[in-house]
Formats: structure tokens, sequence, C-alpha cells
């Protein structure tokens, strides 16, 4: 019964699981029964683990771009619903609206909005489409939805990818140990071989 438990913990322990196209790193317990295993030597074991470690770090960058992208998008989906309410809640009170807006970098200009019923708003790839306000509420807020809940993913996707970074880094310095361990202890006995 202890062998059957020992043998289900190797199992999963050897498990290697995937999230989102980010393929698990295998934490090594046994060196050599790994090196058997993979039909790797020593060289070609961390050639491989070194690629794979890349492999992480590469995908890392472009996790962080997107959550950077995200971060950034998220302010100004949030500027433009305070804009749209801000246009709801001054419609039908004759009062007069100011508005400071960026027409360039650096550069600004103060207008007068009237009393509007619709917002256009730019989607992206040079596409602007007119809404009405509570169509344009109704958008932005389910952009903002969007938005951190694809955030909340890339930042779990993230630490799943430092853990799998963490486990690889693990498994080179075992791997790498014990290579030098096993030379270590051939060439004690070349030396012992020797003196007698």
């Amino acid at each position: 019964m202890a062998s059957s438990s020992s043998s289900t913990a190797a199992d999963s322990s050897a498990m290697v699981t995937e999230r989102r196209g980010i393929p698990g790193a295998q934490f090594v317990e046994d060196v050599q029964n790994y090196l058997a295993q993979s039909g790797l030597d020593v060289h070609s074991a961390l050639a491989f683990l070194q690629e794979r470690l890349q492999q992480y770090k590469v995908v890392e960058m472009k996790l962080l771009a997107q959550q950077r992208d995200l971060q950034a998008k998220i302010p100004d989906i949030e500027k433009c619903l305070e804009v749209v309410a801000t246009l709801k809640s001054k419609k039908g009170t004759g009062e007069e609206l100011i508005a400071d807006f960026e027409v360039s970098e650096g550069t600004y200009s103060r207008a007068r909005i009237e009393e509007t019923d619709s917002v256009c708003l730019w989607l992206g790839a040079n596409v602007m489409l007119e809404y009405s306000l509570e169509e344009a509420t109704g958008l932005l807020q389910k952009n903002l939805e969007n938005a951190k809940a694809s955030l909340e993913v890339l930042i779990t996707d993230l630490q799943f990818l430092r853990d799998q970074v963490t486990v690889t880094q693990v498994t080179i310095a075992r791997v790498y140990n014990w290579d030098v361990h096993q030379r270590r202890i051939q060439q004690a006995t070349a030396t012992t071989a020797q003196d007698s």
C-alpha cells in the first residue's frame, strides 16, 4: 500500500501542466532518473533547460507588454466614462459645459460643448463611430470590464510563468550540481585506482 502511494506521488510530481499555451516546468527530484527517462546526457539536458528558460523569458516580456498596455487603457476608458456621465448629467439643465482638451502632445484648447445626445468614440484602427450617450456608456462599461478581466488573467499568467521560471532554474541547478558531484566521484575513483 505504501508503494502505491509513493508511486502516485512520483507520478504527480512528474506531471507537467500547461496554462494558456505556456508549458509547465517539471521539477526534477531524481536527476539520474530524469536523464535516463529523457534519454539526454547532462549537457543536452542543461541546453534544453536553458532554452526553455529563454522561451519563458520571451513569453514574460510579451505578457508584461500586454499588462502595461492594459494598465494604460483602463484609466483612458474610465476617463471616457466620466466624460459621458458628465454630458448625461448636464443634459437638459441648460448649463454651459467648458472643457480643455488635448489637441496634440502638450497643446491644449478650450471648447464650449453644446448639449448633445450622442458622442463619437474611437474604436481603433482609425475607426470612429457615433453612439447615443446610453450606448456609449454601455460600450465603455463593457470595455472596462473586459480590460479588467483581461488584466486579471494576465496577472495570473505572469504568476504561473514566474513559478515555471523558478522551477526551471532550480532544475538547472540540480542537474548542474549532480554533474559536479558525479565528476568528483569519478575523479576520486580514478585517484584511488591509480594509488592501488
